[in-house]
């Protein structure tokens, strides 16, 4: 359902959601901490009430008990077998507590001595705060409060001075029992989880359009769908029906292109031969080739527009195949021919790795010059690639001569001439529809030649860029191989 409806409806109920779940978060972790902090204060207020019940034998709050132990346990207490006494956890572990007597009271007072009897835990005395002005009875309440901190259900024990040991009770404030109720790590829970949840909606709507622009960017490169249907929200699918709608009229235009320049090209067919016999009768011979001339420049160019249009339309589909074996069998036929074209091997490529999280040094990978490089991409469109690029060599220069560079991502097909005039600059503006050079007298063509090249590399989302060499000119052809 919520892959159908408006990102402002999702990023609504987002908000929303978030605004709850942080204010939810907020009240469970502020609400635990305030009844921490009570409890924390009634042990704090039981453990002063204890020292002076103790100290002057006045009756405890009702929060605390005080019983003498029995005269075995007050033998054994006496002895420090504090582990020993009847109501000792097993395995208990014992934290002394000595707390001296006012500085006032310093010459009749005597220490308070608490034994603190865990089955979990010995207790961090040092956390406890200390101040200089701060009274005996508001050190016992601060031992109190740093027991009543921790689920440890402890045994109390106490003795003023050198006075019998008494077992304090305090369970009302010290036991696990007595702790309210930690709701912190429900908060963090919530909170992590409210995080999660609009962090999965938005990367996936973020997702979604990444993966509509990819397809749709590598369609004409993999031979994509005539139409696209993804899931996604309300303004993805609008976008999506827009551009199924842009493609489909992109498609009737060039349909309808293609459909007049075949037309036309038929319809001339007819009266193209008939200018052909025609001409057969001119005794004048000169004449008569010049109108051959013209016949076959007008045949000519119809066919170079079609051929660019089908490439516009990119009719033939992709698919594996070894670029060496394509650009091989071109270069032999030819040689077949006795043209002067040869297949260079070209040089290995180091690529830089990157580096390991077990070592800092960055790797490298080399990508053997005499491995086979395949490519996805359509054989036809690119042998007229590779052949218009080699007649233009051979046009333009004595001889070509064929390299293919590839690394991981992408192949390099370089067609270099030997002895041409023209610089990378010059064939550079050439790619334009119908451009031709200074020498179109004695250079047969119709300027379609690297516009078809250009719109191929394109097609395979590559591109088509000359450069000077010392010997010329070079063609470079980058194709993905993706």
């Amino acid at each position: 359902m919520i892959q159908r409806r408006s990102l402002r409806v999702i990023g609504s109920l987002l908000v929303i959601t978030a605004f709850l779940s942080g204010g939810i978060a907020v009240w469970l972790w502020s609400h635990s901490n305030a009844s921490w902090r009570a409890h924390q204060e009634r042990a704090y207020v039981a453990g002063i009430n204890l020292y002076y019940a103790v100290q002057n034998g006045t009756v405890p709050a009702e929060e605390v008990q005080i019983r003498p132990l029995s005269a075995e346990d007050q033998a054994r207490a006496a002895r420090g077998a504090f582990r020993q006494i009847s109501h000792a956890p097993l395995a208990a572990r014992v934290t002394i507590v000595l707390i001296s007597a006012d500085s006032a009271n310093s010459q009749t007072g005597a220490p308070l001595t608490m034994a603190i009897l865990s089955p979990d835990l010995t207790y961090k005395l040092a956390e406890m705060p200390n101040r200089a002005d701060q009274t005996a009875a508001e050190k016992t309440g601060e031992v109190f409060r740093l027991v009543a901190s921790y689920c440890s259900d402890p045994v109390v024990l106490t003795q003023m001075g050198s006075a019998p040991w008494f077992e304090i009770d305090a369970a009302s404030v010290l036991s696990c029992a007595a702790a309210p109720a930690d709701n912190r790590m429900w908060a963090v829970l919530l909170a992590v989880l409210a995080m999660g949840v609009t962090l999965t909606v938005v990367l996936n709507l973020s997702a979604e359009f990444s993966q509509f622009a990819e397809q749709l960017r590598s369609r004409r490169r993999i031979g994509g769908p005539a139409s696209y249907d993804l899931p996604g929200p309300q303004e993805l699918q609008d976008i999506v029906s827009a551009v199924n709608s842009f493609l489909e009229d992109e498609r009737q235009q060039l349909s309808s292109r293609a459909a007049v320049l075949s037309g036309v090209s038929h319809d001339l067919g007819t009266p193209a031969t008939r200018l052909r016999l025609r001409s057969a009768l001119i005794p004048d011979a000169a004449l008569r080739q010049k109108l051959e001339a013209d016949i076959d420049s007008m045949t000519g160019i119809i066919e170079s527009v079609l051929t660019y249009t089908r490439v516009e339309m990119n009719v033939e589909k992709p698919r594996k195949l070894s670029l060496g074996s394509l650009i091989d069998s071109i270069v032999a036929d030819y040689q077949d021919t006795g043209r002067d074209v040869t297949f260079r091997t070209g040089s290995d490529i180091v690529v830089q790795s990157a580096r390991s999280v077990f070592s800092a040094r960055q790797g490298q990978s080399v990508f053997a010059a005499d491995r086979d490089v395949t490519v996805i991409g359509r054989p036809v469109s690119l042998e007229r690639a590779v052949t218009n690029l080699i007649e233009n060599a051979l046009k333009y220069g004595r001889r070509a001569i064929v390299a293919l560079e590839a690394d991981a991502h992408t192949a390099r097909i370089i067609i270099e001439d030997e002895g041409s005039d023209s610089s990378a600059e010059d064939m550079a503006a050439l790619m334009a529809p119908f451009q031709r050079g200074t020498n179109t007298a004695t250079i047969d063509g119709y300027g379609l030649g690297l516009t078809i090249v250009a719109a191929i590399a394109k097609l395979h989302g590559g591109s088509l860029s000359f450069e000077d060499t010392s010997n010329g000119l070079a063609a470079c052809l980058v194709i993905d191989r993706a």
